[in-house]
């Protein structure tokens, strides 16, 4: 199981800095004080993963010339220059305590809409996703239960989904609310623990067996 790091995040490319500014968005400090514990132990995630990441204030919608959009939680750099524009889902697995449900990915129209024009608006190199941070409260995981990730005492499972799969497959929840979400079996599909999107982290690099090299044969 996964634990909080000490060791500082990696630091944020000016690149990413540079392109959440020129696209509209607020940064926040790293580490902000979050009352949200999902968005408190997805942070912390990423940097016991040490990767480069910047937090966006999401408290606030931004301008761009498409209108007025929801701001995304955090741009995540993973080591081969993507731009991962993540929006944080907080649920619980399961979730109810008489009728338990598992696997909720509800999510807003608003939220799958700012996702998309925000990715046309970074432009080639960035992926939206939706980052489900389930906080497992019972027996079952939604990961293998070694990928679990231990933030403050409690256990979470990280999962993304492309926005571009959540809004091909989402089907309306309340007309009112404007809620949608994917049925469970096509959801289980898209989603993909969210290390599978991350180099592999330096002490798995360090214990890997390397096949040593062959000597070179002589030359004629």
């Amino acid at each position: 199981m996964g634990a909080v790091n000490a060791a500082p995040a990696a630091r944020p490319p000016r690149r990413l800095a540079r392109a959440a500014a020129g696209a509209g968005l607020h940064l926040v400090a790293f580490m902000a004080k979050r009352d949200n514990h999902y968005e408190a132990a997805f942070e912390a995630y990423l940097r016991a993963r040490r990767v480069a990441y910047v937090a966006v204030d999401e408290q606030r919608r931004s301008r761009i010339a498409a209108g007025s959009l929801k701001n995304v939680d955090f741009l995540v750099s993973p080591a081969d220059g993507a731009t991962l524009l993540v929006d944080v889902k907080g649920r619980r697995f399961p979730s109810g305590s008489r009728h338990k449900q598992y696997w909720r990915n509800w999510t807003t129209w608003d939220d799958l809409r700012s996702l998309a024009r925000w990715q046309d608006q970074l432009g080639e190199g960035s992926v939206a996703l939706l980052g489900f941070v389930y906080h497992v409260v019972g027996d079952r995981s939604p990961v293998d239960p070694a990928r679990l990730f231990e933030h403050r005492g409690q256990r979470y499972a990280m999962l993304a989904v492309r926005a571009a799969d959540y809004i091909r497959f989402a089907r309306p929840l309340s007309a009112k609310w404007q809620t949608v979400a994917m049925p469970t079996a096509l959801f289980r599909q898209a989603a993909a623990p969210f290390d599978d999107l991350l180099p592999p982290p330096l002490a798995d690099l360090a214990a890997a067996t390397l096949e040593p090299i062959a000597a070179a044969a002589p030359a004629d």
